[in-house]
């Protein structure tokens, strides 16, 4: 179970949450607390090599980069996300608002989710201006972590055990399958909340402080998590940063979720409530959402995997207090895509577990149980192993297989060619598999989402999985747009580029004159 217990024994004081103790491995800080002690966890840090976990993150970023290009360069991105964020990035690159038009003509998206901080990526995108630009930063953003996880581990509990946490953290299903899912904005809290418990765990206080204040601006729920991190500082004996970061954290939820999207959104509210309070077209009450919130075997198995792979020495460390918000609104949220183990969700968690179980290990090394200071010795390596066994049924299990290099496939080469058939410049509706090739030189819209703007092209896989077979493309481009014609340009394998044949029309939806 959690520990807060200053000793890292099984033993409290009743009635006292008081500070934490680096354990009995680390010399005692017998100086008054402060952020900057010359001896204990700062300077075991001053004793650990960098280069090693530099190696490593540079290794795991060049695996994690890999995946995601091949999946791309095989037009193989799951969801219009990675779309979506190249048209926010490419906007902030032009000092323009970040207008998405995959979500609707001219929609803001600061009114869908509030992450500004991608604004970030948009020196990356003036050098490299692609959405494989996008999902190299997310590619190191997320190795960055691994390089802070691993080598705060060895800080702390010595010998080679921040090599193993870099492996197990590099390789977790979290992280995996954020690769898979394509770029989020979450990549950037993953180093972020790395730093964090870092900073916790060398007891830099002020440190920890600041690293949490950006997370705000990374996506609207985690100002819930700045909150826990301010309890955290409460408990740890700084009671004012920890009372003065909980209040902003608080504020920063409720203001961005209450006031800020809902003045960016056309609709004038934060449309995601209804993920907990819809399910489908029916209402759930917030009382059957509490109640419901272990009623899935998918939410448990995620819940046994997220601390599975820690060989559940993070149910020892206070900072496992940290993943309660993110999984708070999963649980209670009624939409299937966020109870699972697949998708981008648990990807922030993964920097808060592993630091989590090196905390917990250290805990427990003092512990008066026998099998628990037994156990903590080889709890490292055990999860290191969990990782790599995982790892063979996890997306990265791909670098492995031949087929994954190649890009040269029927699919693939009729995809390319229904690119070269559209205009550079063009507004062009299309679905999934076209649509991150699309977003650096055109204005995309996703099909079916953009009524009234007869874009100039419409091309569309056949084969992406309507849910009614489309007979006659020419057809169902004019049913999507009844106020233009259009006619057949291209058509190679499943690909089809219709063009329009009529004029522009005088105004068009999302768009403003100059």
């Amino acid at each position: 179970m959690l520990e807060l217990n200053k000793s890292g024994t099984d033993r409290s004081e009743p009635g006292r949450l008081p500070a934490q103790d680096p354990g009995p491995d680390a010399a005692r800080d017998t100086r008054p607390a402060g952020d900057s002690p010359s001896s204990g966890p700062d300077a075991a840090a001053d004793r650990v090599p960098l280069r090693p976990y530099l190696i490593a993150g540079a290794v795991l970023c060049a695996l994690y980069f890999l995946y995601a290009y091949f999946q791309y360069a095989r037009f193989g991105s799951p969801s219009w996300d990675l779309g979506i964020f190249e048209q926010e990035v490419r906007a902030y690159a032009g000092f323009d608002a970040p207008v998405v038009d995959i979500k609707g003509p001219g929609y803001l998206i600061l009114g869908d989710h509030f992450s500004p901080i991608v604004a970030l990526l948009a020196p990356l995108y003036w050098i490299w201006p692609s959405a494989e630009s996008l999902l190299f930063a997310q590619a190191a953003l997320f190795a960055l972590g691994a390089v802070i996880v691993g080598r705060t581990t060895q800080q702390i509990l010595g010998g080679g055990s921040g090599l193993c946490v870099t492996v197990a953290y590099g390789l977790s299903w979290g992280i995996q399958e954020a690769v898979k899912a394509d770029f989020h904005e979450i990549a950037f809290a993953v180093p972020l909340l790395a730093l964090v418990c870092r900073a916790l765990l060398l007891k830099r206080y002020t440190a920890a402080l600041l690293w949490s204040l950006p997370l705000v601006l990374v996506k609207e729920d985690l100002g819930a998590t700045v909150a826990v991190v301010g309890f955290l500082l409460f408990v740890y004996g700084r009671r004012l940063q920890g009372a003065l970061l909980a209040a902003f954290g608080v504020a920063a939820f409720v203001v961005t979720l209450v006031v800020l999207i809902p003045a960016a959104s056309s609709a004038g509210r934060y449309d995601y409530w209804t993920k907990i309070d819809k399910n489908g077209e029916q209402d759930v009450s917030m009382l059957d959402s509490v109640l419901g919130v272990l009623d899935s075997s998918v939410k448990i198995e995620m819940l046994v995997f997220l601390i599975g792979i820690t060989a559940f020495m993070a149910l020892r460390s206070p900072l496992t207090l940290l993943i309660l918000p993110t999984l708070g609104w999963r649980l209670l949220s009624q939409d299937s895509n966020h109870w699972g183990m697949v998708w981008h969700y648990s990807a922030i968690l993964m920097p808060v577990l592993f630091l989590a179980l090196a905390d917990g290990v250290r805990r427990s090394r003092g512990s008066h149980r026998p099998w628990l200071a037994s156990y903590a010795k080889v709890a490292v390596p055990v999860a290191a192993a969990i990782a790599v066994a995982m790892t063979q049924h996890l997306p990265l299990r791909d670098l492995l297989r031949p087929d994954t290099y190649r890009t040269d496939d029927a699919r693939s080469q009729a995809a390319r060619a229904a690119l070269d058939a559209i205009p550079a410049g063009s507004r062009v509706e299309t679905d999934i598999t076209l649509m991150a090739h699309l977003t650096s030189d055109r204005t995309v819209y996703w099909v079916g989402g953009a009524p009234g703007t007869a874009p100039d092209i419409v091309a569309i896989n056949l084969d992406f999985g309507w849910s009614r077979p489309i007979q006659d493309p020419v057809a169902y481009a004019e049913q999507l747009h009844p106020e233009a014609r259009y006619r057949l340009k291209h058509r190679g394998g499943s690909f089809v580029v219709m063009e329009r044949t009529t004029p522009e029309p005088a105004t068009i939806p999302g768009v403003r004159g100059d």
